[in-house]
């Protein structure tokens, strides 16, 4: 039971940077914009979190270097494909190779160093509980964040006006503009929170998760955070338990090598991917479901007047 607690306990940890950063890519999608930089929008965040835990010991000064990066990176990305409509794949994909050489670069000098004593989370008596408390109540309040980030998001596409406004302008961007909303400045704030919490999700990694910086630390979870979205039909809620069961098989993998499983270690680490892939193809197989799901303007550029 405490082999099962533990590998629980992991897998809420890995599963939370992968659903804060699918939430900020659904963010994205749902106002029609698909950016494929999260990786290196992540990376970029991760060294800029762990290089202010360093010099500052401050976990909050951290995550907020992490969003303000991922904002940033983001707002750059949404001036290029909104304003100047640029192709938005094309601009994601040098966004993340943007990412990942910068953060590489600038990285360097942290690669040994050391953030102090990590503070140990527990939730008075509940922690104290036989298997469950060490599985679901001994976990960083971001872990809880993300659960509430999902709900709250949830609660805002489906039942505030601003969230109905935004999924109006991901649906038909037109006919929004000819309500008079500004379809332009609506989807740059989308994009801008979709960083900040993509750069949230890379500054826990490096901060908490890990914690520590290497180059290329982020190993694909960006991409991961990006399908995960279309494996959720962008539904909030999906994503959550979508990100969980991608933390599930990355952990199984350590988890199987600890008791002993003869299996090529380069196998258990393609699980993870190879479950993304398998995923994908699965759903694949119904574009109608797809297609019903899918905001109407995803990935279109948007012209005003025409």
């Amino acid at each position: 039971m405490n082999e099962m607690a533990l590998l629980l306990a992991a897998t809420l940890n890995a599963g939370t940077v992968l659903a804060i950063a699918g939430l900020g890519l659904l963010l994205n999608e749902r106002a029609g914009i698909v950016n494929l930089g999260a990786e290196g929008m992540m990376l970029v965040a991760a060294v800029a979190g762990f290089a202010t835990a360093v010099h500052t010991g401050s976990d909050l000064l951290a995550f907020a270097a992490g969003m303000g990066a991922g904002a940033l990176m983001a707002a750059a990305f949404g001036v290029l494909v909104i304003w100047l409509n640029t192709n938005q794949y094309a601009s994601g994909l040098a966004l993340s190779l943007f990412g990942a050489g910068f953060s590489a670069f600038v990285g360097i000098g942290y690669v040994q160093e050391r953030i102090g004593e990590r503070t140990v989370f527990a939730l008075p008596l509940l922690a104290d509980i036989p298997v469950l408390g060490p599985a679901l109540f001994r976990h960083h309040p971001l872990v809880y964040g993300a659960i509430a980030l999902a709900a709250g998001l949830a609660w805002f596409l489906y039942r505030s006006r601003a969230g109905l406004v935004l999924r109006a302008v991901g649906e038909s961007p037109e006919s929004a503009h000819a309500l008079g909303y500004p379809v332009r400045r609506i989807r740059l704030a989308a994009v801008v929170g979709g960083g900040a919490l993509c750069g949230l999700a890379g500054a826990y990694l490096s901060v908490i998760y890990t914690p520590l910086w290497v180059e290329g630390m982020v190993a694909g979870r960006g991409w991961i955070a990006l399908a995960l979205t279309t494996f959720a039909t962008w539904r909030p809620a999906r994503v959550l338990l979508g990100a969980y069961l991608f933390g599930g098989v990355t952990m199984l993998q350590f988890h199987l090598q600890g008791e002993g499983v003869e299996i090529a270690s380069q196998w258990l680490s393609m699980l993870p991917y190879l479950a993304t892939i398998v995923v994908l193809v699965l759903i694949s197989r119904n574009p109608a479901w797809i297609r019903a799901n899918m905001p109407a303007s995803l990935g279109k550029p948007f012209f005003p007047g025409q």
